[in-house]
């Protein structure tokens, strides 16, 4: 059987089901709350190969060919960034003889290997960024991301009820919401999509609902400034009134960015400040601060 759909062969990508990649953070946080990066990472890749053994079982069942994949099958390299690895090179023969056999190929999310075969995660949603490198890598024609929801809003629909969805927006548009907290897509993914033209359609997995289309779409039926949608962010923490001077605000930029922990904002007022970091970093971002302050 040849699995050509619309003349198109398919690669798949899946990410954990459910919330199982929560509950292996509470495992894990039922050890100890600083547990290492390198160990989550190596914890975190037993959901997506749950999804794809899964997945491509039923499509055997359905008499489909299909193979699944794992980060280490694919060669899917990045940096050793733990929680947070930038793809640096896929090494696709694999894939490709899988697809000449005319098999659909099911490749695990959010997960690949450094130079050492250590496994590394993407950061959160970074099945999304999986998808896009593989797009770019296999120069696909299109790039679909499935989700709860069927399309990009101009908020989010489970809270403002009349909010509408957008047939199409520009790279740079959706960059900005997934850096603000809209939780569509993930925001590597968008960066990747850009960078190499890759057209991204966001749709939903429950229905066969037209999704949002990601490109180089620009609006340009007037001049005025416009306004593309809200967004928020209720995963966020702020750690207020340290004091600290200009330089040891340097240090404490310069300690977070080596411990690769995104922080969203930083504020200054006189002499005291508040870093605003996402939630699962809070308590990095406390030793960090505790390491500048007290460590000797």
């Amino acid at each position: 059987m040849k699995i050509i759909i619309n003349g198109h062969k398919i690669v798949v990508v899946l990410s954990a089901m459910g919330k199982h990649t929560d509950e292996l953070v509470s495992l894990a946080n039922e050890i100890s709350q600083n547990v290492p990066k390198r160990e989550m990472d190596m914890l975190f890749t037993v959901g997506e190969q749950i999804t794809v053994a899964l997945m491509a079982m039923a499509f055997d069942k359905l008499g489909i060919p299909a193979v699944s994949l794992n980060a280490f099958q694919v060669r899917m390299l990045t940096n050793s960034n733990y929680g947070d690895a930038t793809v640096t090179k896929i090494e696709t023969q694999r894939i490709e003889k899988e697809l000449s056999e005319n098999k659909i190929v099911i490749v695990t999310g959010f997960q690949g290997i450094d130079e050492n075969n250590n496994y590394t995660t993407l950061g959160r949603g970074g099945s999304d960024t999986t998808a896009v490198y593989l797009a770019a890598a296999l120069k696909a024609d299109s790039c679909e991301i499935y989700t709860d929801v069927d399309g990009v809003y101009t908020a989010d629909p489970r809270i403002v009820d009349n909010a509408i969805k957008l047939e199409n927006i520009s790279y740079d548009e959706m960059l900005e919401f997934s850096n603000l907290g809209a939780g569509v897509l993930h925001n590597k993914s968008v960066k990747v999509a850009k960078e190499n033209d890759i057209k991204l359609i966001v749709r939903s997995s429950m229905s066969k609902v037209e999704g949002t289309v990601v490109s180089n779409f620009y609006n340009k039926c007037c001049n005025l400034p416009k306004i593309t949608g809200v967004t928020s962010n209720k995963n966020i923490v702020s750690i207020v009134g340290m004091d600290i001077d200009n330089d040891t605000k340097d240090k404490l930029i310069k300690i977070l960015n080596e411990n690769n922990l995104k922080f969203n904002n930083l504020d200054k007022t006189n002499m005291q400040i508040s870093v605003t970091v996402n939630e699962e970093d809070v308590n990095s971002c406390i030793r960090c601060i505790h390491d500048l302050f007290f460590k000797k």
